[in-house]
């Protein structure tokens, strides 16, 4: 060995034991329990199986029918449940640990719930079929939904919603935002998936969207890029701590289209049934139904009026 690389021999154990030390404090990044958390590869490679399954016609590599189905979809649920069973005991048992989940969870609960999960499939099918077809009728770029399944960022965000959602209502913790936060990272749309979407969503081009935890959306709405609804500042208790149970982010009728850039804040805020909000618009108030808000540059604010909706981009 050379007198050069002994030196940077010396430096690199040097580094290894500073990084080493740093691990003696008490910062919340020092966790070492890493065989007890839950993995996020797993979790994402169960998140792939179940796509798989629900989109099985766009994902097979070879050809499928009604005589190979079955077992095509076991070729993907089976290891779906081994993976989501023992992730999700992961994360439960370390919450336990870190006395986080006060609630007593009955021998075998993860798979009682990765079972209600796979049995909810065809209702999950049924209905982000109805958001690809919304998604096809809302966008005259689409030639034809398979497009839209193919290559809108979309629909891989709210099929990934869809089954985190079903995850969050059984208080499975860390997994279902472990999945949407993947998606996010690869789409740029967030969607919390403790959030209430209701049928035939559409989101036009997608990037920047973001919906809080405890938004609720109607049926039939379209979001355009850039939207968010969220929440304003939260109130804190006597020890400075954030007040997390309650309602922070606003309720979305049905059928209203919000165009890109709007904010919409607050848990109070409900945008009416059949709303169009422009592009750009700040709202923190209740807005009513088949109302109109847009953004008057000259006077600085938002204004609901009876006049016609913006144009689409597309």
């Amino acid at each position: 060995m050379t007198m050069t690389k002994a030196l940077h021999y010396e430096d690199l154990e040097a580094a290894v034991d500073a990084i080493a030390a740093s691990y003696d404090g008490s910062k919340e990044i020092d966790n070492l329990e890493s065989a007890a958390l839950p993995n996020r590869r797993s979790v994402i490679a169960a998140l792939d199986h179940l796509k798989n399954v629900i989109y099985l016609g766009f994902y097979s590599t070879r050809p499928l029918s009604r005589r190979n189905l079955r077992y095509a979809i076991s070729e993907h649920l089976y290891p779906a449940y081994e993976l989501l069973t023992e992730q999700i005991r992961r994360a439960v048992e370390y919450e336990r640990s870190c006395a986080r989940i006060d609630c007593v969870r009955e021998p075998g609960w993860d798979e009682a719930v990765v079972m209600r999960l796979f049995n909810r499939i065809p209702t999950l099918r049924a209905m982000l079929n109805e958001d690809a077809s919304a998604a096809f009728g809302g966008d005259p770029a689409a030639p034809g939904v398979e497009e839209v399944i193919f290559s809108y960022p979309a629909i891989q965000a709210i099929t990934t919603y869809r089954i985190a959602h079903e995850l969050y209502r059984e208080h499975v913790p860390m997994i279902p935002r472990m999945m949407t936060e993947h998606t996010h990272g690869e789409t740029g749309i967030d969607i919390h998936p403790g959030a209430q979407i209701g049928r035939r969503f559409f989101i036009d081009h997608g990037t920047g969207v973001v919906i809080g935890e405890t938004s609720v959306i109607g049926n039939d709405v379209k979001l355009y890029q850039g939207v968010t609804l969220g929440a304003l500042s939260l109130p804190r208790d006597a020890n400075g701590s954030l007040i997390r149970d309650r309602k922070r982010h606003p309720t979305i009728g049905n059928g209203v289209t919000i165009y890109s850039g709007a904010t919409v804040l607050g848990g109070d805020t409900v945008i009416g049934e059949g709303s169009v909000i422009g592009g750009n618009v700040w709202i923190v108030r209740s807005v009513p139904p088949h109302s109109k808000v847009t953004y008057d540059a000259n006077m600085k604010t938002t204004q609901s009026t009876p006049g016609a909706a913006p144009a689409s981009d597309n």
